[in-house]
C-alpha cells in the first residue's frame, strides 16, 4: 500500500440536545450535518467537509425519512459522491469506519465519513403533549419489524422478539455457566454498570451525568423498574436521547495537506468480523458467542502482533451481559470499566449509532496517550453482529489494508450441533434459560423459557404471571433455575405452560 493512503481518524463531532420544548429540538438529518461540522472543525480543517467523496449514515429510527441521505445532501449543501446509507446494527458504525479505511487504502477515496443521529427524545416528547413537529415530511409507508421478520413465530407471539427481552437469556445462562448465583451475577452487573455511570458522569457528550450507586442500579423501584429479569431499567440501554455523531477519516496525504497535525492522527491497524444465525433459536448455546469470541480473538493477535496492550477499550454495552463475556475472554481484570464513553444505559443509546459516539470518545483518549493503542468492539441485533477493530495513536508496524476482516470460518468450526426445534412439545423439559417479564407497574406478567425437552429438542414455554411459586422460583437470588426438571402442558390458549415437577 501506497504510505500515503495510510487510512486515518482525523476528526469526531458529537451534538447532544435537550430542549424542555420538542419544538425547538433539532431532527435527525440536522443533528447529523452539526455533527459532521463539528468533526471537520475537530479536525482543525473546516473545508474537509466540502472535500467529503464517501459519507456512510448509520441507520436511523426515530424519524421516519423517505430519503434521508437527501434530506442529509440538503441541509450540507453537497452531495459527496459516495453517499450510502446503512441496515440496521448496533455494531454498523465500527464496520462502515473499517470499509472506509480499506477504500482509503485502495485509493478509492481520500475524505470519508459515517455519521448517525436519532431525536426519539424529541419525539416521544412531541407525542406525549399532542404537539405535530414540523421536520422531514415522513414516510406514511414507514415500518419496523424488529425482527419479527426471521426471528420463530412463536418468539414473537411470547414477547421475546426484542432486544430487551432476548439478551437476559444469555445473561441467566452466563451466571449458571460461570458457577454464580443470581445474586452474584447481579452483583457484579451492578458494580459495572455503576462504574459505566462514573464514565458517563464525566463525559459532555453523555445523556445521563450522575454517577449511581451498584444499589441504586440492582434495586428494583418505582424509579427502576424492573423490566425483564434479571435487568432493570437501569441496566438496560436508553434510546430516549436526541444525540448525533460523526467520524471524519482521510488518507494520510490529504490531511497532510489539510493541516492535520500528526499528534491528532488516529491510526486503524485492523480488526475483524463475524456473525451469528439470526434466528437465536438456531444457536448450539447461550452461555458464550463464537464469534464475540473469533472476533475479541483475532484483534488480541493484532495488538500482541504490534507488541500493544489495549490502553482503553470500549466494549459493547447494550445489556451486561455483553462486556461481562467480553471482557472474560480479552482477560481484562475485574473492577475495570471497559468504555471511554459511558454505556448504553448513561450516555445514551441513539439506537444503532452508540458507537460512532464511542469512536469520538476513543480518538480523544487516544489523542492523550501517545503510542498507545485501544479496541473499539460494537456489537448488533440479539448478540448476532460482531465488529471490531484496534485503533491506535500511532501507525501500525505489522498491517496494511486494505484487510479482508471477516473471521466467520473460524466462528462456525467453533460451533457444536444446534438442537432440532420443536414448536409444539408436551411432557418432561428441562430450562436451558429463561426470563421473566414484567408490566410497566413491575408486576411479573409471564415467564419465558428456552427448553430442552427429554429427547433433547429445543423448545419454548411460558409460566403465566399468575403462576406466583414457579415465579418465585425463577426469580430465586440464591440459586439458578437452570437444568431445573418439569412438565410442559399445552393451555387453553395453544401456547405451552411449564411447571417445575
Amino acid at each position: 500500500m501506497d504510505p500515503d493512503r495510510t487510512p486515518v481518524i482525523v476528526g469526531a463531532g458529537e451534538v447532544t440536545e435537550r430542549p424542555a420544548d420538542p419544538l425547538q429540538a433539532h431532527e435527525p438529518a440536522e443533528l447529523m450535518a452539526e455533527a459532521l461540522r463539528r468533526a471537520a472543525a475537530d479536525a482543525g480543517a473546516p473545508a474537509l467537509l466540502v472535500a467529503l467523496d464517501s459519507l456512510d449514515i448509520v441507520n436511523s429510527v426515530s424519524w421516519p425519512y423517505g430519503d434521508l441521505p437527501a434530506a442529509l445532501a440538503e441541509r450540507l449543501g453537497f452531495r459527496p459522491r459516495r453517499l450510502v446509507y446503512g441496515p440496521v446494527g448496533g455494531e454498523s458504525p465500527v464496520r462502515h469506519m473499517h470499509e472506509a479505511a480499506n477504500r482509503i487504502a485502495r485509493g478509492e477515496s481520500e475524505v470519508a465519513a459515517v455519521v448517525g443521529a436519532e431525536a426519539t427524545h424529541a419525539v416521544a416528547q412531541a407525542q406525549k403533549a399532542g404537539i405535530a413537529l414540523s421536520w422531514t415530511a415522513p414516510d406514511p409507508n414507514w415500518t419496523r419489524t424488529r425482527g419479527r421478520d426471521f426471528l420463530h413465530p412463536l418468539s414473537v407471539r411470547l414477547g421475546v422478539a426484542d432486544p430487551v427481552s432476548v439478551y437476559p437469556f444469555y445473561e441467566n445462562a452466563v451466571e449458571a455457566f460461570l458457577g454464580q448465583t443470581p445474586a452474584e451475577g447481579q452483583a457484579e452487573s451492578a458494580a459495572l454498570w455503576s462504574a459505566f455511570s462514573g464514565i458517563a458522569a464525566r463525559n459532555p457528550a453523555a445523556w445521563l451525568k450522575r454517577e449511581y450507586t451498584p444499589e441504586e442500579i440492582a434495586t428494583p423501584g418505582p424509579a427502576n423498574r424492573p423490566i425483564a429479569y434479571p435487568y432493570t431499567k437501569l441496566q438496560v440501554a436508553n434510546p430516549m436521547v436526541n444525540q448525533g455523531g460523526a467520524i471524519m477519516l482521510c488518507s494520510l496525504a490529504r490531511a497532510r495537506a489539510a493541516g492535520v497535525p500528526e499528534e491528532r492522527m488516529v491510526h486503524l491497524w485492523a480488526g475483524a468480523a463475524a456473525v451469528e444465525p439470526r434466528d437465536y433459536l438456531s444457536r448450539d448455546q447461550y452461555y458464550e458467542s463464537h464469534a464475540q469470541n473469533a472476533v475479541l480473538d483475532a484483534c488480541g493477535r493484532i495488538a500482541e502482533a504490534e507488541g500493544a496492550g489495549f490502553v482503553v477499550c470500549e466494549l459493547y454495552s447494550c445489556f451486561p451481559c455483553v462486556p461481562k463475556m467480553a471482557a472474560r475472554r480479552l482477560g481484562l481484570p475485574r473492577g475495570v470499566a471497559p468504555t471511554t464513553t459511558g454505556g448504553l444505559t448513561f450516555f445514551g443509546a441513539p439506537l444503532n449509532n452508540y458507537m460512532t459516539h464511542a469512536a469520538a470518545a476513543m480518538t480523544r483518549a487516544l489523542r492523550e496517550t501517545p503510542g498507545s493503542a485501544a479496541l473499539l468492539y460494537g456489537q448488533g441485533e440479539f448478540v448476532t453482529k460482531h465488529h471490531a477493530v484496534v485503533l491506535a495513536s500511532r501507525p501500525s508496524r505489522e498491517f496494511r489494508l486494505p484487510q479482508d476482516y471477516s473471521v466467520q470460518a473460524e466462528t462456525d468450526s467453533r460451533r457444536g450441533p444446534v438442537p432440532a426445534f420443536a414448536e409444539k412439545a408436551e411432557g418432561g423439559a428441562s430450562v436451558e434459560t429463561f426470563t421473566v417479564l414484567h408490566d410497566r407497574d413491575g408486576a411479573p406478567h409471564h415467564g419465558v423459557l428456552i427448553l430442552r425437552t427429554e429427547d433433547g429438542r429445543r423448545t419454548l414455554g411460558r409460566v403465566p404471571g399468575g403462576d406466583a411459586g414457579t415465579i418465585a422460583l425463577l426469580k430465586r437470588a440464591d440459586r439458578t433455575p437452570i437444568g431445573t426438571e418439569g412438565l410442559l402442558r399445552r393451555a387453553a390458549d395453544g401456547l405451552q405452560d411449564w411447571s417445575p415437577r
